[in-house]
């Protein structure tokens, strides 16, 4: 019997968790590799992004080739439907995460620091930033939650296991970070949440990439002086607001079950 096109490009092919795994750790060998390779001979320290050849060659370059990996492997498992639109509903209340990271980033971006900088350079920034968001949302809460749905995890394990991920590929920066990479693991579960339900309520992969790269965006604006822009205190206290609203609610995110039919 023939195949439907549109159910074949739907389902695509098969990927076990543990393939998930060993493609993460590809994307992660290659934009670590990359970008220690790009910035040797630069005067910088990690996440220090002083100029436009740093952040071109530091961010852009190695964050623009993970994401054309990444997406390359969606395209090349058949699923590009799946990854990026979403038709697990949540209820409208949760709208609140991506509007109030929204308010987060248009109220602590450090316009002053970028304005100082030039156009040039804030548009390179820009451009790094975005890149992380497809990158990143394109593996983790693209291929990663297809991957343990399709996997028969429940939609509960779906978030915490994408998230866990998330945040564990971030412990590679112990490397250049030193220990304080491992608060940012903790952190990153949290900030994965977000986009997660992002995804659900928007019902897509497009609005959480695009926050993504924003959020990124104005939080390492802030760290572009010598001394840190007030507004990333903005973006810390978000986290933590939505951490605890979503930890109170967390029992009203989920559809309310449909009543069951009378006899």
């Amino acid at each position: 019997m023939a195949t439907n096109p549109e159910t074949q490009e739907q389902e695509g092919r098969s990927l076990s968790v543990i393939a998930f795994l060993l493609i993460v750790v590809v994307y992660l060998v290659l934009v670590q590799g990359v970008g220690m390779l790009a910035t040797r001979g630069l005067d910088a320290d990690y996440g220090e992004f002083p100029d436009v050849e740093t952040l071109a060659r530091g961010l852009v370059l190695p964050v623009a080739l993970s994401a054309v990996f990444v997406w390359a492997v969606v395209f090349a498992l058949g699923w590009r439907r799946p990854v990026l639109h979403d038709d697990k509903p949540v209820r409208r209340w949760v709208w609140a995460v991506p509007v109030l990271m929204v308010l987060t980033i248009v109220a602590g971006m450090n316009y002053p620091g970028l304005s100082d900088r030039g156009a040039g350079y804030t548009l390179t920034f820009l451009v790094g930033a975005l890149c992380v968001g497809l990158a990143e949302e394109g593996m983790f809460r693209g291929i990663g939650v297809v991957t343990f749905r399709r996997n028969g995890f429940t939609e509960g394990k779906v978030a915490l296991w994408s998230c866990v991920v998330f945040g564990l590929a971030h412990a590679t920066n112990i490397f250049t970070e030193g220990p304080a990479a491992l608060l940012q693991v903790l952190v990153t579960v949290i900030a994965g949440y977000f986009f997660y339900l992002t995804r659900r309520v928007s019902k897509g992969l497009l609005i959480p990439i695009v926050i993504h790269g924003m959020w990124d965006f104005g939080l390492l604006s802030g760290a572009i002086d010598d001394d840190p822009y007030v507004g990333i205190g903005l973006f810390m206290l978000m986290d933590l607001i939505l951490a605890i609203v979503l930890l109170v609610g967390h029992r009203r995110i989920e559809p309310e079950a449909a009543p069951a039919p009378t006899s």
